[in-house]
């Protein structure tokens, strides 16, 4: 590759990064990087409409490849506008690098007023990354990028950031030399393995939690494998979804929330987890009473203990630990009364899941999961149709194929959707609320111009249902909760989109049908105030 310039040096980066799209927006400071990208070819350069749709697009297709997500803003404006974006990512614990640029280095730091002067742009990247830097030289652009993306893509995947002053861009760069970058697995330590084997064989009533540490690590043939020989009940948090398939007889469900399931794990004499953190929803606000013996490993040594203490803490990537424990752990003998309580959970776990969302939602997801294609995608909204069954109900039996707003913001499905639906080439479904969906709407622009795989879903009461809910349940009135919203399936016509709009379930199974078989992104707003309503 012929180096002319700082824009050419980054280019060199992501080509050994192994890059092959970035989700951005042009802009005056950042031209020369788009110049180079066009010169040097073989990344694909999608257009989108706003920052934090390109950084949460570029979170949707990290999630749903497993490789590394890459967005390009400006600085100031630009930048603060992905600052949402990367939070997400961070929640998620997703692999997204920012790329934005910073004013020319004569008035950096100066406070002058310049075009997009952002003293602080640093400080506020390094408040919802893992890491940014600052690059103040030509020949340190390619190295930079290269260190901040190998520290993003160690242990427990976070969002990293790199900023770049315009005149380097545009400045002479040497030619770089390209290290090895990606990081090596960490392995678990034997010995800790041998006591959680020990733990393990001791155990009669054992339990299986899984998080997205799993998905992360590509641990599925491992866990599933070690889910075998356990024999024992297994959970997983909502970004673990899929690692075990949830109708895999072993599965109780994601609705460890869920006053059903503390009867399980209050009879378990043993919990195995791995690579989760047991986030707030997950433990019901940590209300849940963990066992004494709790074996906790993830690549992440901060995560060990932080919510719930382990009798064993283990420091590993998922796939390596949980074959470690697979060899080494004989066939389970696990208690048949507590198989047939795992069982009987299940089973009430699933009913009150119906009866939160009634006949007509359980219509709908139905028809999903049958009309959908096998190798989908299902992106939710923090909205009650995500929460209550497209979080919960609707099957997922492959890793990478289910994400969700993990930081329970409203809003990103419809981005996420895009940069899965474009990383995967799979037919992808968003599921969003009314409300939600007009954070990002622009981005439907951009699902056309590129003819994305994907199905947009809006189920409108007009309103915040979430908010209505949680205000009827505290017994104030609603206030701010109630929208005005636009005819979303005429919005989408406008937009290029095919779309309809309906009112009954049988109308949305008639359409969604439809829907699956066209090629490109359509969209079916779904008029849900006549429906049975949702609860949470």
């Amino acid at each position: 590759m012929t180096i002319r310039n700082g824009g050419d040096a980054v280019c060199v980066a992501l080509e050994a990064l192994g890059v092959d799209v970035v989700f951005g927006i042009p802009s005056q400071h950042n031209l020369a990087l788009y110049d180079a990208l066009a010169r040097h070819g073989g990344i694909r350069m999608v257009a989108s409409r706003h920052e934090g749709g390109a950084v949460h697009a570029a979170d949707g297709y990290a999630r749903a490849t497993g490789r590394l997500g890459v967005a390009i803003t400006s600085t100031g404006p630009g930048t603060a506008n992905a600052v949402n974006g990367l939070y997400e990512a961070g929640f998620a614990s997703s692999p997204v690098l920012l790329l934005t640029t910073q004013v020319d280095r004569v008035h950096l730091g100066r406070g002058r007023g310049f075009i997009h002067d952002a003293d602080g742009q640093l400080a506020m990247l390094r408040s919802v990354t893992r890491r940014a830097e600052c690059v103040m030289h030509p020949e340190r652009i390619t190295d930079t990028i290269l260190s901040v993306a190998a520290d993003i893509l160690t242990g427990r995947p976070q969002p990293g950031a790199v900023e770049i002053p315009t005149d380097l861009l545009s400045a002479p760069a040497p030619a770089a030399q390209v290290p090895g970058v990606l990081p090596e697995r960490l392995a678990p330590d034997d010995a800790l393995l041998d006591k959680a084997e020990a733990l393990i064989a001791g155990a009669r009533r054992p339990l299986l939690w899984l998080g997205g540490g799993c998905v992360t690590a590509d641990a599925v043939a491992e866990v599933r494998e070690l889910a075998a020989k356990l024999g024992a009940p297994v959970v997983s948090s909502l970004n673990g979804r899929g690692v075990v398939a949830t109708d895999d007889p072993l599965f109780v469900g994601s609705q460890t929330h869920y006053p059903a399931f503390r009867e399980l794990i209050g009879q378990s004499d043993l919990v195995l987890a791995i690579g989760t953190r047991f986030q707030a929803v997950a433990t019901w606000f940590w209300s849940i009473p963990m066992p004494p013996r709790l074996i906790h490993i993830d690549a992440d040594v901060t995560m060990l203990g932080r919510n719930y203490p382990a009798e064993i803490g283990i420091t590993g990537d998922a796939k390596l630990a949980a074959a470690g424990l697979a060899r080494r752990i004989g066939d389970g003998t696990v208690d048949s009364q507590y198989l047939a309580l795992a069982a009987r959970v299940r089973e009430e776990l699933a009913e009150d899941t119906l009866r939160r969302i009634g006949a007509d939602h359980q219509q709908i997801c139905d028809a999903i999961d049958r009309l959908a294609p096998a190798d989908r995608n299902v992106v939710c909204d923090a909205t009650m149709a995500g929460t209550t069954w497209g979080n919960l109900r609707l099957p997922v039996r492959q890793p990478r194929q289910f994400t969700y707003a993990t930081s329970l913001a409203i809003g990103p499905a419809l981005p996420l959707a895009l940069g899965a639906a474009i990383g995967s080439d799979r037919r992808t479904i968003a599921i969003h609320g009314d409300g939600g969906v007009m954070l990002n709407l622009g981005e439907l622009a951009t699902a056309v111009e590129n003819k994305a795989p994907l199905t947009l879903l809006v189920f409108n009461n007009q309103g915040y249902g979430s908010l209505k809910f949680l205000q009827t349940a505290y017994g104030t009135p609603h206030v701010g909760v109630e929208l005005h919203t636009p005819d979303f399936a005429a919005l989408g016509q406008a937009m290029g989109l095919p779309s309809r709009r309906v009112a009954t379930a049988q109308a949305f199974e008639e359409a969604f049908a439809e829907a699956m078989a066209m090629a490109g992104p359509n969209l079916i707003e779904i008029d849900i105030s006549a429906m049975a309503p949702l609860a949470m």
